[in-house]
């Protein structure tokens, strides 16, 4: 394929030298003629391993050549990749002047080009930026429509500097977010043969999906830097502890506890994480992350009060009530936490949760429910059809299936879903459908 590739920075020189050696004809372009002329001599603009012989061999076989000229690189190419730089303005906000600059330059050339041309973002921006942002540039300076006239899709990249040039060639997936089918065909494309499952979304989810990798990698490092701190005062081998928590593949390094859903709770997590984060204050380690995990689970329950508040309705039913399905432990359930502060607020409520029945609580769970929900008895309900008959919003925080096969569709109450329940992508459709956090 005839490829331009726009920035030549270390996303965009390793991507131009790396689909040059795949067989493609490729155009680098750069506002930098430092970097254009380094390119063109043979030589990579980057410190990057592997990436100076890569480019050596590419430009010595004719595959791979340089320009500034953005009118000369599209009418050379069928397919420009967008990697210049997105970087951070000084109050934390997305900087896309360059996307812009860049994309007003590609839909002139576009506009005087003929043929189609596939514009592929591979520049790290938030979602909402290509559909709303990017594509009315284009369809303005290029004189068509998007998706009809040129194609357009996002390609994020999971290249880390320093290893760049091999997860290039073994990559961890690859994500196209395609407007239209033949947009993400032709990125398809680009990467036939390579490794790694390939993942054709719509735009925004391949913009988000970018963020949700690199939001999680910043987290792990921090928390495995935090949890270290706190090891190392404990007087306790911080690399052996995580030896043994990265042995556990199935609730450690896993999709467990990974879906979004309602807030956590339970006899273990608030009482472990309350006191790992005493211990650490008392030997005056900071751990800002760890010691934000319970409010940012508050945070998250009190999301699903302001939903029911949205609705300007008063009946309210809920479906589960312990903290687990499946379970009838009530100990620091957030369901309970929630149920309180909707019964507080004046909420004329009703609960139905199969698992529990208040003749049957002992112990702690009974204990635990006098003093959090102590009108428990009053607003249990005995069936689902009682919560059904009762309830303008309905709450659904169990998967349980007699709830589940009783849930209307259409007219009948709001469904809050706490759980992403197994139709949620049908129900979304749905005027009286509101999901959590999806």
């Amino acid at each position: 394929m005839r490829v331009s590739v726009f920035g030549l920075g270390y996303v965009g020189c390793v991507s131009a030298a790396c689909l040059a050696s795949l067989g493609h004809e490729v155009i680098g372009v750069d506002v930098n003629q430092v970097k254009v002329d380094l390119v063109n001599d043979g030589k990579a603009p980057v410190v990057e391993e592997r990436i100076g012989e890569l480019i050596a061999d590419v430009v010595r076989a004719g595959a791979l050549r340089a320009t500034r000229d953005v009118h000369e690189a599209i009418m050379g190419s069928d397919v420009s990749l967008i990697c210049v730089g997105t970087p951070s303005e000084p109050n934390g906000s997305l900087c896309t002047t360059y996307l812009e600059r860049v994309t007003e330059e590609i839909g002139a050339a576009v506009a005087e080009r003929g043929g189609r041309q596939t514009v592929v973002f591979r520049s790290t921006m938030l979602p909402g930026t290509c559909l709303n942002l990017l594509v009315p540039i284009l369809e303005k300076f290029a004189g068509g429509t998007a998706g009809v006239d040129f194609g357009v899709a996002v390609n994020p990249e999971f290249l880390r500097e320093g290893t760049s040039v091999r997860d290039f060639f073994d990559p961890p997936k690859t994500v196209i977010g395609e407007l239209d089918p033949a947009s993400g065909d032709v990125v398809a494309a680009l990467y036939d043969g390579l490794p790694g499952e390939v993942f054709r979304v719509p735009v925004p989810t391949a913009e988000a999906i970018k963020y949700a990798d690199n939001a999680f990698h910043g987290l792990k490092i921090g928390f495995a830097n935090e949890l270290g701190a706190v090891c190392r005062a404990l007087g306790v081998d911080s690399h052996q502890v995580m030896d043994v928590f990265l042995a556990d593949r199935k609730l450690n390094i896993s999709p467990a506890y990974l879906r979004p859903g309602f807030a956590f709770g339970g006899s273990c997590l608030p009482k472990d994480l309350r006191s790992l984060v005493h211990a650490a204050r008392r030997h005056d380690v900071s751990v800002p992350i760890l010691a934000h995990v319970l409010p940012s689970n508050a945070d998250h329950l009190q999301r699903a009060v302001e939903l029911v508040e949205r609705t300007g309705k008063r009946r309210v039913g809920m479906f589960g009530l312990s903290f687990k399905p499946g379970t009838d432990d009530l100990r620091e359930s957030p369901l309970v936490e929630l149920a309180e502060r909707l019964f507080g607020k004046g909420y004329d409520l009703r609960i139905y949760d199969p698992n529990v029945n208040l003749s049957r609580l002992l112990g702690a769970n009974r204990e635990y429910i006098e003093t959090r929900l102590p009108h428990l008895a009053q607003l249990l309900a005995d069936s689902v059809d009682e919560v059904l008959d009762h309830a303008e919003v309905c709450l659904v925080g169990t998967g349980d299936p007699a709830v589940l096969s009783a849930l209307p569709h259409g007219d009948g109450p709001v469904i809050v879903d706490l759980i992403h329940l197994p139709d949620a992508d049908a129900r979304r459709a749905e005027p009286g459908y509101v999901g959590l956090a999806w």
